[in-house]
């Protein structure tokens, strides 16, 4: 029996996306060593340049050191698939609507091309998550906002919501199989239900309701997104405390333009009214964005120091080819963004242990691996743990009630 390895690249999103298509193999076996595989499945991603590069690199690698037949997905196959099948460096190229069709694509004898379409509706269940302790559940594609930087609609389309019924199935089947920690994701989670007269709090509602379900946490949503309904489920013990919240920045005059729908004052008045609910708060920061001048960044600068941040993704910008961010003039050299970025991570660094010193209450764990003597998993603030313990407690959850802040995480014997 054929072997095939997945290599996934990039988001959430595509985690579901490979474990869709790892459910879905018959006649083929697969294995989690990239050197076994007779074929590599690569899920790629396109969000920057950096993600790009990465993939690429790892195709010409695999391309020169193996003999698997390489197969190309994910959004990358949008922007660099054609170019990496006409070098030859990739047998075939397919979209995220043709992953279920995997089996098919697998047996091809010839080179295919075959993106499919940006306008599907995901219907897959999957029961199992290959070497997972959370499950990552699907509950949207897409995105209507048109930030001027982002290049993701044009690779994943406009935002439209799975079916309710089969998120709900779905999630049951994981949970009957031992899940207890379920993650949202999707291109744009915030915005499930938009078309059919739902929302992301009223499906997080009937997800909690279901046996099994420990934690529900999100993926990244957007400061519009967190309303009143949504407001009304923040001291349910089943959310996480930790909310991951998309700025990208905190200059008003830089969020013009992007192109971003929020604005700093209230974005500011929203994350510390979270911080006062005991929520460790997460953002997307971009630096170095054309238009990014002294005087903006310091106003950013000052406005950034206020939040009650813990938890930070900051990019330095990357040029995208067809958005409206490309075309800009005023951009800003390299070396100085990556400064900003330096600044940015060590205010939010400070802020995270500050934050886990001074908070008093008992940690709830899910352990997810084993390292070199210790045990890790993430708590309900999104704060990495490490347990040192003489029994096999991977996959289970633990509940610590004494443990040491450590610089990069706190430390507990159990």
């Amino acid at each position: 029996m054929k072997k095939v390895f997945f290599k996934t690249f990039g988001c959430r999103t595509n985690l579901f996306d490979s474990q869709v298509m790892m459910s879905r193999l018959e006649g083929y076996e697969i294995t989690q060593n990239e050197a076994d595989a007779d074929v590599v499945v690569v899920n790629s991603c396109t969000v920057t340049n950096g993600a790009d590069s990465s993939v690429r690199g790892y195709v010409n690698q695999l391309h020169n050191n193996s003999d698997a037949k390489i197969l190309l997905t994910g959004c990358g196959a949008h922007t660099k698939g054609e170019s990496l099948l006409n070098d030859r460096k990739v047998f075939g190229v397919f979209g995220q609507s043709e992953k279920e069709k995997i089996n098919t694509l697998l047996a091809q004898e010839q080179p295919f091309y075959e993106l499919g379409d940006l306008d599907f509706v995901d219907s897959n269940i999957v029961d199992d998550f290959v070497g997972k302790s959370r499950a990552f559940i699907k509950i949207q594609e897409g995105c209507d906002f048109r930030c001027s930087y982002c290049i993701i609609p044009m690779v994943r389309g406009n935002a439209r919501s799975m079916n309710e019924n089969n998120i709900v199935a779905q999630i049951e089947n994981l949970a009957a199989n031992g899940f207890g920690e379920f993650v949202l994701t999707g291109t744009n989670v915030g915005s499930y239900g938009k078309e059919t007269g739902s929302s992301i709090a009223s499906l997080m509602k009937k997800i909690a309701q279901i046996r099994g379900v420990r934690r529900i946490r999100l993926g990244s949503v957007e400061p519009v997104q967190i309303d009143d309904e949504f407001k009304e489920i923040l001291s349910e013990p089943w959310l996480e405390k930790h909310l991951h919240i998309a700025l990208q920045h905190t200059s008003q005059e830089m969020l013009r333009i992007m192109n971003r729908r929020n604005k700093f004052e209230s974005d500011s008045v929203l994350f510390h009214e979270l911080a006062a609910k005991g929520f460790a708060l997460g953002t997307d920061f971009i630096v170095g964005h054309p238009g990014e001048s002294e005087a903006i960044w310091h106003e950013a600068l000052a406005n950034f120091k206020t939040m009650p941040l813990t938890h930070l993704h900051v990019f330095t910008y990357s040029k995208r080819d067809g958005t409206p961010s490309a075309s800009m003039k005023t951009s800003v050299d390299g070396r100085r963004a990556k400064a900003r970025l330096q600044e940015l991570q060590a205010i939010v660094n400070a802020n995270n242990r500050k934050f886990r010193e001074a908070y008093q209450g008992t940690l709830e764990v899910l352990i997810e691996h084993y390292k070199e003597g210790l045990f890790y998993g993430l708590d309900q603030h999104f704060n990495k743990v490490a347990v040192r313990s003489e029994h096999d407690i991977e996959g289970n959850w633990i509940q610590v009630e004494r443990y040491r802040v450590e610089q990069e995480y706190n430390y507990a014997e159990f």
